[in-house]
């Protein structure tokens, strides 16, 4: 077997991007601490054509080096906002309604492999801050919380991980 080169791949052009359809996920970043794991949530929702994300809080935006390190360049091609406050946010998309789900550990969460989206609806995720995860604010005002199941030692994912697993699994549900 032999790898394939770059323009090999058909992918999109950033304006075929902008021109495609897109999943309906939109990814919603509550505090997010991390320079870093902000480019690589924006490089993994290009990836999976997601709609829209929304920076909350004191996550960093975009032109940043460090965001820009891991992004690389799909900053340019996801749409994204800055919102303040996460639970203000939240409380709109319910007026757009749009089913909010935490990614997060909480009573009565849902496994996200046993999570099905509804056809056609419109879903959006919260990730949370690397130490504190999804403030309790905002998951009081979710539909939902799913989690990703664990079964080593540790209690919890980084935030890029989690957000490559979530995303991979809802576009695999939504999209294929």
């Amino acid at each position: 077997m032999r790898k394939l080169k770059n323009n090999e791949l058909e992918r999109l052009s950033p304006a075929g991007f902008k021109q495609a359809k897109k999943t309906p996920l939109i990814v919603i970043l509550d505090n997010i601490r991390s320079l870093n794991n902000v480019g690589s949530v924006f490089r993994t929702s290009d990836a999976f054509l997601i709609e829209k994300i929304y920076l909350c809080g004191i996550t960093a935006t975009p032109p940043h080096k460090d965001i820009h390190k891991t992004a690389l360049g799909s900053t340019e091609t996801v749409a994204w906002e800055y919102v303040e406050d996460t639970l203000s946010l939240v409380k709109r998309l319910h007026a757009e309604n749009i089913r909010i789900a935490a990614i997060e550990q909480t009573e009565n969460s849902t496994l996200l492999h046993n999570f099905y989206p509804v056809k056609d609806e419109k879903l959006a995720v919260i990730f949370g801050n690397e130490v504190k995860g999804v403030s309790q604010t905002v998951v009081n005002e979710a539909h939902l919380s799913l989690e990703i199941p664990q079964v080593g030692t540790k209690h919890s994912l980084n935030i890029a991980v989690s957000c490559g697993v979530v995303l991979w699994d809802l576009f695999k549900k939504m999209a294929l």
